[in-house]
């Protein structure tokens, strides 16, 4: 079976791994000049334990799945990751309800090791935290999310497939029992595959838009969530993750680590109409406002504006948040066509078990 993935992100490389892994002949295509530019390379680089998704969702089941798989990925192929823990954290009595609805929810999804803890345990993990009670998942981690690309294309590769950088595919037509897909670039030509999985990111949607006998009805419609990241000077304060009670639209502007120890703030949630990366500096108070409900001690003068990240969501502000929507042959008919639309957080957890997902379908 010749197989064509689009999208070089995380995503796109586990199932490129995927189905090379069950004898597929594999290309991986990518608009920009290097795997990784897009979704993958601006997340918070966190493995989530699962216990913020609806049981028998989409998400939960994967992510669960997915976390476990990365976590022995990244064991057995040197990919740098560290399980440091989380903490879910309620700064007032309001907010207690939201984490024993967090707490169930990971209990029924499987997610190993969740306590609860009253005020006093969690001070006694985390001395600089203010709370009155929080959620200690010592499942969640970090990773090197480019380490973790570079090991999957690596994987790829070793089987006979192939990354192809700086070529945008332009449409795709069902012939003679085979995708014929043109393709741009520096050398523009139509390459003939069994199967095309659509894993874009962003991009889905406007991929989807040029598959011929797909039904515009069927593409569901995208919504961009930006999310600003900011560093933090000094000393880190913490040797976990800190969340605070999730948001509309996100998590909450939560505290991460990067593998050096470094703190560093975000996302928050600002709902925008095209693709912007910058930081704008003025958002600084606010992020400190929020980070001071569960960091009491933190000054605005520590934060430095890092980093901004689009969220593919699938609903908007005042929606009920959509599911991960992966869309094979049972669902639009279109043989050896599988689209993947709205992978956002915690598409990383859970991309390999989302690519075998894909690789049942094609390969059933």
């Amino acid at each position: 079976m010749e197989a064509l993935v689009v999208g070089a992100g995380v995503v796109g490389l586990a199932v490129g791994r995927a189905l090379a892994r069950r004898g597929a002949s594999v290309i991986v295509a990518e608009a920009a000049d290097a795997f990784g530019t897009g979704v993958s390379a601006r997340s918070s680089e966190v493995i989530h334990g699962g216990m913020y998704y609806p049981p028998g969702s989409i998400r939960a089941r994967h992510c669960v799945e997915g976390r476990r798989r990365l976590v022995a990925f990244c064991e057995s192929h040197g990919v740098p990751h560290r399980l440091c823990g989380k903490l879910i954290v309620a700064t007032s009595e309001g907010e207690r309800a939201a984490l024993e609805t967090i707490f169930a929810r990971g209990q029924t999804n499987g997610v190993e090791d969740l306590a609860f803890l009253e005020r006093d345990a969690a001070l006694a993990l985390e001395p600089a935290l203010a709370c009155v009670a929080a959620l200690h998942s010592p499942a969640t981690g970090i990773v090197d999310s480019h380490a973790l690309m570079l090991a999957l294309l690596g994987e790829i590769e070793d089987a006979g497939g192939a990354l192809a950088l700086r070529t945008p595919i332009l449409s795709a037509a069902r012939r003679d029992g085979r995708w014929r897909v043109r393709f741009g670039g520096e050398a523009p030509d139509t390459l003939a595959v069994d199967t095309l999985v659509n894993a874009a990111g962003i991009g889905a949607q406007a991929l989807a838009r040029t598959i011929e006998g797909v039904e515009p009805a069927r593409v569901p419609r995208q919504v961009l969530a930006k999310g600003s990241y900011f560093g933090c000077t000094g000393r880190p304060a913490f040797s976990r993750l800190i969340y605070p009670a999730p948001v509309e639209g996100g998590l909450g502007i939560h505290l991460t680590l990067d593998l050096a120890g470094r703190m560093r703030f975000g996302p928050d949630v600002e709902w925008v109409e095209a693709e912007d990366f910058s930081v704008d500096p003025n958002r600084a108070e606010a992020f400190a406002a929020a980070i001071r409900r569960y960091w009491p001690a933190l000054t605005a003068d520590r934060l430095t504006p890092d980093y901004a990240g689009l969220r593919p969501k699938l609903t908007g502000p005042g929606e009920p948040a959509a599911d991960f929507l992966i869309e094979g042959p049972e669902a639009h008919g279109l043989p050896g066509l599988v689209q993947l639309f709205g992978i956002e957080s915690p598409g990383l957890t859970s991309s390999l078990s989302l690519a075998e997902a894909v690789a049942d379908r094609l390969c059933a």
